[in-house]
């Protein structure tokens, strides 16, 4: 059971948000954007920002036996596996956890199965009615995105199969959400400017 939520002075709800959507579709600039208007509009509630690329980009730095493995994941384009991302948002969850703040969440979760787990570690923290905003980009759009960054993991190779496990694994977890009674998934057309898609998301959220 949700338990009651909590307000701060000026009313407003425990917020939870959940970023998911194509790579390049721009989610991280809106989590970003989004993290400032709560600030704005709550000034006396924290907000906690948990991106777990950082977490992979960290271990990829090590030198270990798992760091090399998961290099060779991302050399090939492939998606890591559950475990490890797992590992990476649930230390962020026990480390930084309070319980009386907002929360906004980058790209995370990325398969059905890790799905499953991270709707439970919400529940278990007791987050009312988290909000999945899923910025819908096409393949195609997405790909133009991701060639015209020239970064180095961007290789047409990589590109194409990281777009091919959007749609067989994040597809998946999107719809086990919009599935879940005590979440929701907000629709948004991420084919638009940066401030038309902030306008759409505070529309819907706000």
């Amino acid at each position: 059971m949700v338990r009651p939520l909590r307000h701060t002075s000026n009313g407003m709800d425990l917020k939870t948000f959940i970023f998911m959507g194509r790579s390049g579709c721009g989610k991280g600039t809106q989590a970003k954007l989004l993290i400032d208007e709560l600030k704005k509009r709550d000034p006396v509630r924290e907000v906690t920002y948990l991106e777990s690329g950082e977490g992979f980009r960290e271990l990829l730095a090590q030198d270990t036996h798992t760091s090399l493995l998961a290099k060779d994941i991302m050399d090939r384009g492939a998606l890591q596996p559950a475990f490890l991302a797992i590992h990476i948002w649930s230390h962020l969850f026990i480390k930084n956890m309070k319980g009386d703040e907002h929360m906004v969440i980058d790209g995370t979760p990325r398969k059905l199965n890790e799905a499953r787990i991270f709707a439970d570690a919400l529940r278990f923290y007791k987050r009312p009615e988290p909000a999945v905003l899923h910025v819908n980009v096409s393949r195609a759009w997405s790909r133009e995105r991701l060639l015209s960054r020239g970064r180095g993991d961007d290789k047409s190779a990589n590109i194409e199969g990281r777009l091919d496990w959007f749609d067989s694994a994040v597809v998946p977890a999107i719809e086990y959400f919009r599935d879940e009674a005590d979440m929701r998934v907000i629709d948004i057309n991420g084919e638009q400017s940066i401030e038309d898609v902030k306008a759409e998301i505070l529309g819907k959220v706000f």
